[in-house]
This record gives structure tokens, sequence and C-alpha cells, in this order.
């Protein structure tokens, strides 16, 4: 009973966590703290909840989440006795937890061919261009930065974004997309695309989705500015957002999203956090992630 009572109370902590950090402010300061305590949220959430109940359901066997599932499945007998309150707890614990898995490998699956087709049309309508080495080129009057992320991740750029461009400011862009595929940004946002799939009427989820993907720009701006001006790339989201830029296709990462709160941050960067206050972020963050798996293994 400790065991789904602590998983019940740390289900609604992460609720409320995640209604509250929603309209946090320092979140731009740092994006990939940030992006890892919504990682720890999403994770203690999902872990929690559906452990709650199947805490309930196991309470007969007397031996936590994990060692009870283990007797279930192998057909012991309960220490207690098993009623029907038990096995409808059951039934919705196991129910949860597959379709939060079910969500999360369909999104995965549907990335994946996404990217499969678009790479196979790259292959048919893109060019190579020696003054973008390891860069897909598309004839295309209209603007268009993206990148295909995957173990063949690929940088595509249009023949109208170069033109509009300068030389500092392709640079730029450029260096944006490549730090998407270095961080496999693609992998950040997968889990909270699953979410929004599983709970498509909830506003936290649909702003915790959307906070997400600005943050992960954010990580990318920051990666680019280590080797470009930060004011090149600001003039190029500002004119990509002038141009009419092409849409990202499904599936891929563009940075043409968000565009004016990124430009402000660029132009008039805000300063660090203090390391207390981020390493007391960083601290909640792992605490959150270790603290549901623990009550699953750990009998109460």
């Amino acid at each position: 009973m400790i065991t789904a009572a602590a998983l019940t109370a740390l289900a609604l902590a992460c609720a409320i966590g995640a209604w509250r950090f929603t309209s946090a402010r320092w979140t731009s300061r740092a994006p990939r703290l940030a992006i890892f305590l919504w990682q720890a949220l999403g994770l203690a959430w999902g872990l929690a909840s559906t452990g709650a109940l199947l805490a309930y359901a196991l309470q007969p066997y007397d031996r936590g989440v994990l060692h009870g599932l283990f007797a279930f499945v192998r057909g012991q007998a309960p220490a207690e006795p098993y009623d029907l309150v038990h096995v409808l707890a059951m039934v919705a614990g196991l129910t949860t937890f597959a379709v939060l898995v079910v969500v999360l490998v369909t999104a995965g699956v549907q990335a994946l061919r996404a990217r499969r087709r678009h790479r196979t049309l790259l292959a048919l309508i893109a060019r190579d261009d020696p003054g973008v080495p390891g860069v897909r080129v598309l004839d295309h009057p209209a603007a268009a930065a993206y990148c295909v992320p995957g173990l063949r991740s690929q940088v595509v750029v249009s023949a109208g974004a170069m033109e509009l461009l300068s030389a500092d400011e392709l640079a730029a862009v450029l260096a944006h997309e490549s730090a998407h595929v270095r961080e496999r940004h693609d992998l950040v946002l997968l889990p909270f695309a699953a979410l929004r799939r599983a709970l498509p009427w909830s506003k936290v989820v649909r702003d915790a989705q959307a906070q997400v993907e600005l943050l992960v720009e954010m990580a990318a701006d920051d990666r680019a500015r280590r080797y470009v001006s930060p004011r090149r790339l600001a003039t190029a989201l500002l004119r990509f957002g002038t141009a009419g830029a092409v849409p990202t296709p499904s599936g891929m990462l563009g940075m043409q999203s968000n565009v004016m709160a990124r430009v402000d941050r660029l132009i008039k960067p805000s300063p660090e956090l203090p390391f207390s206050f981020r390493y007391a972020l960083l601290a909640l963050a792992v605490t959150l992630t270790t603290s549901a798996p623990a009550l699953w293994t750990i009998p109460l």
C-alpha cells in the first residue's frame, strides 16, 4: 500500500510540476537543462502513473511492483485473497502501460518511414554542390533548410535559400542543422509527440511539446553560435521568416520555427543561470529520473 501511495503522490507531483513548468521563464537561459528536466518529468510521470495502478493491483503479493509482476506472470499464488478491485486495477495499469509503449513505438515507426521515403526522394531530386560540401541541395526557388535525422543523417538546403542568404548566414544555418543531427534532437522530441498522441485533449501535454520544440531549437542555436556569429544566425532566421520559407517536411527538423523568440535571445542574450540554481535543477531532474524506477523495484 505504501508503494501505491508513493507512486500516486509522485504522479500527482509530476503533473503539477509539468503544469507549472510550462510557464517557467528561466528555460531559455539553459535550454539543455530544461529539456533534461522535461524528460525527467515525462519519464517519472509515465512510470509513476502506471506503477501506482500496478502496485495496488499487486498488493496481495506483498512484493512490490516488479517482483509482484514476476510472481503474477509465473502464476504464483498471492499471500492475500485477490478480489475484483485488484483485477480491475491490474487491467487498467497494464492497459495504460501498453498504450504508452504502443504510441511511442508507433510514432517512432512512422518517423522512420517518413525519413526513409524522404531519403529516397532526395536521392532522385537533390544534388551535391562543391560550395557546400556534405550538404544536399534542392533546386527549388523557395527558401528551405532542414535535416533528415537518423543513422544516415543529411542536411538539406534549397537553391532559394542559398540565393537568399549571405555566405556567413548560410554557414550559420548549416551549423544549426548540424547541431540537430549531432545532438539527436529527433529522439528528444519523439516521446513528447507520442504522449501528445496518447493524450490529445491535454493542454499541459500540448504546451509541453511546444516548449520542448522551442528548447530544441534554442539548444541548436547555442551549439551553432560556438562556430558562427549569433547575429548572422539571427539575420538568417529573419530572412527565412520574411521570405515565406517552405514548411519542414514531416519527420524532419527545420530551423524556421519560433523565429522571433530565438532572434531576441540571439541578439540580447540573458545572463546564465546561477550555479546554485542550475545544480538544484539538475539534482531535481536526477531525482525524478531515479525515483520512479526505484519505487518499481524496491518493495515497501
